[in-house]
């Protein structure tokens, strides 16, 4: 290794440089809050630089003793990089990152000590040197690449990370370079000076600049094709590398063809890499990758994400929902405004369209078309794109799409697998080609738009869904009512041929047929206006009797007793009534002629408990704990509808009150009927 005067004044000066570096970032450590591990390696870089220039003075210095320092300057900024992304992301570090870094750097002072042991000659010391360099560089480059992507809102650290960054690049290369021609080269030998040099110069201005913490964001970054690029040589570099090391052992081993089966190597490789560069696809998946894992997002994902669930969220009519879904796509990637299609069973209709100029109600879209099955796999469409890879599908749009002016893309609204809809935007102002993160976005929030229209969907059909069930009980309730004045009129015209001579009978008739026309009309009248129930202050005795008079023609006959007549209630009477008449119907139903049906009533603060007694035929615990007070379940074959015990337990429940039942088979049954009191 020759040591000329420019070898010796480029490491002398860069030595020089890098001290004043470590001297200031010493003096202002208390300021820079950066971990003392980069003072110390920044000191051994500047002793390893003094090392090349004083070799030419000092005789004693030997070449174990560069081999050393090299190796030990490359464990002292290890240690210095995994130092400092600890103290400023702790949490960001894993730990088979941190547990590598220490092996590098207790492999890294094994090799100095073995170097300063083993007494080497300086052939098998320049070997070393050159594998340890690339293995130490490369484990460097990956060191500040952590802190550098870790850390965001320190500039002095972006700068530091980038002027070791251009150190250890150039180490790479250079020792790179010496392994594929078996020897370092003198002239990259001196740059390795400069290097240092240039990079020391700037380390040193930035931490007189930026030498405090700072929670603005840091704007120092490299641009996207730097880094495409740099990518790019660092693989054509690492290809390379491995060429070489083949080369190696391929001269060694390979005897009379060991050249012949090096030059193949090398022109294979060299092939590869060319092939590889030159072809769009590999260059495009190339820039993907790049911007999805070095670069901050072109969106605010948070604050966008934040906006979108906000907007969606707000109350909305149906006529509004369809417009706002578009109103918030177009506003998230610019556009001025757009179309929404929507699933109507075999077909996409549409349902809205904003800023849009052209009439879109009559383009259909059947759901079987090859422009649907597209969107099924999520793919999004793009018109009118410069891009082959975004338009290779634009074949299976439908022509009407062209009739909309301006048109740049179409979303598909996919719910897990199923597609609900599409959406088309217009072009924004500063129309540009999309990328993969548009995509990306354009995917996620078109599945949120869809689960929206869905829910919305979903909600106006359970509402309609509601108004039928509404619907539904009405008319069986009328039907239930309407089949006790039946049963009542057919009880007189069955008995109207034994005694229709007898006055009494007569009478009796008359005032059933009467009470059924007064229950008719004011059922009648109930429906047809809509009339709220009339709500009075009744005594409970009052009720008690009248439906016990109304269940006078069936046996056993009911029995009442004694009931303080100021215990009164507030309700609908005549529903009240019909609640107690249809409990007192049902228990002589299920009890013999010879039974007892037995009505009593306590007060209890207020609550007034009516119970109902019967030993008649009980019913089975499974009945009465799952179908008693459920629609459309009764025990009487081909007679009841099965809603009077629900309709009865409803009406008791919306005064405030409840029923309950304790019943067992063949030992008959109590209801409880508890309702509120008016205080007395």
């Amino acid at each position: 290794m020759e040591y000329s005067d420019v070898t010796q004044a480029a490491f002398g000066s860069a030595a020089i440089l890098f001290f004043i570096f470590a001297c200031t970032l010493t003096s202002l450590h208390k300021k820079t809050k950066l971990h003392w591990s980069l003072m110390l390696a920044s000191f051994m870089h500047s002793f390893w630089l003094s090392l090349i220039p004083l070799a030419e003075y000092l005789s004693f210095i030997k070449p174990e003793h560069f081999l050393a320092a090299e190796t030990l300057h490359y464990a002292f900024w290890l240690f210095a990089l995994l130092k400092n992304t600890e103290v400023f992301c702790a949490s960001c570090l894993p730990k088979t990152y941190k547990n590598s870094i220490y092996i590098a750097c207790a492999l890294a002072s094994a090799l100095a000590v073995y170097a300063l042991s083993a007494g080497i000659s300086q052939v098998t010391a320049e070997k070393l040197l050159i594998w340890q360099g690339i293995i130490f560089s490369i484990a460097a480059l990956l060191g500040i690449e952590q802190l550098y992507r870790n850390v965001i809102n320190y500039r002095l650290i972006k700068l530091i990370s980038l002027s070791l960054s251009i150190i250890f690049i150039f180490d790479a290369y250079l020792f790179a370079q010496s392994l594929i021609f078996l020897h370092l080269d003198s002239d990259s030998w001196q740059a390795r000076g400069a290097v240092s040099m240039a990079a020391s110069l700037f380390m040193t201005i930035g931490v007189v600049t930026f030498n405090q913490p700072t929670m603005q964001s840091a704007k120092l970054t490299l641009s996207r094709p730097a880094v495409f690029y740099t990518t790019s040589l660092t693989i054509a570099g690492a290809l390379l590398s491995v060429l070489a090391i083949g080369g190696y052992y391929v001269e060694i081993y390979g005897g009379n063809w060991g050249t012949v089966i090096y030059t193949l190597l090398l022109a294979f490789g060299i092939t590869l890499i060319a092939a590889a560069f030159s072809s769009r696809t590999a260059r495009e998946k190339t820039k993907v990758l790049i911007n999805k894992h070095l670069f901050s997002h072109k969106y605010d994902y948070r604050a966008e994400w934040l906006r979108l669930i906000n907007q969606l969220s707000q109350p909305t009519g149906p006529d509004e929902m369809h417009a706002r879904a578009i109103k918030v796509v177009a506003d998230l990637f610019k556009s001025d405004g757009g179309a929404l299609w929507v699933k109507r069973g075999k077909i996409l209709v549409p349902v809205r369209q904003v800023n849009v100029s052209i009439d879109i109600t009559e383009m259909i879209e059947p759901l079987s078309s090859p422009f649907c099955s597209e969107l099924i796999q999520e793919w999004v469409f793009s018109p009118n794109s410069p891009s082959a890879a975004l338009a290779q599908h634009n074949d299976q749009l439908p022509g009407w799409i062209q009739e909309i002016d301006d048109v740049w893309m179409v979303v598909p609204l996919l719910n897990e697998k199923s597609l609900v809809g599409f959406m088309v935007l217009t072009a924004p102002h500063d129309r540009t080609t999309m990328n993969w993160e548009d995509l990306d976005l354009v995917k996620t929030v078109g599945r949120q738009v869809a689960s929206y229209i869905e829910r919305h969907e979903q909600s106006e059909l359970l509402a309609e869904s509601r108004q039928f069930d509404a619907f539904n009980k009405l008319s069986a309730f009328v039907m239930h009512d309407l089949k006790n004045l039946i049963a009542q009129q057919s009880l007189v015209v069955k008995n109207a041929e034994k005694h229709k001579d007898n006055p009494a009978f007569v009478e009796d008739a008359i005032s059933t047929i009467n009470n059924s026309v007064l229950r008719m009309n004011n059922l009648l009248r109930k429906l047809q206006h809509n009339e709220p129930e009339e709500i009075t202050v009744f005594p409970v005795k009052q009720v008690l009797i009248e439906a016990i008079k109304r269940c006078q023609k069936s046996k056993p006959l009911p029995t009442l007793r004694n009931i303080p007549t100021e215990w009164r209630i507030k309700a609908d009477m005549d529903s009240l009534i019909m609640v107690f008449t249809h409990i007192i119907q049902n228990a002589q139903d299920a009890t013999d002629d010879e039974g007892f049906i037995d009505i009593s009533v306590q007060l209890d603060f207020n609550i007034v408990s009516v119970c109902i007694e019967d030993n008649g035929s009980g019913m089975a615990p499974d009945f009465l704990q799952s179908r008693l007070f459920k629609p459309f379940e009764t025990t009487k074959t081909g007679k009841g509808m099965g809603i009077g015990m629900y309709q009865a337990k409803e009406y008791a429940q919306s005064l405030g009150g409840n029923i309950a039942v304790e019943s067992s088979p063949g030992e008959g049954t109590t209801f409880i009927i508890t309702l509120p009191v008016l205080k007395q």
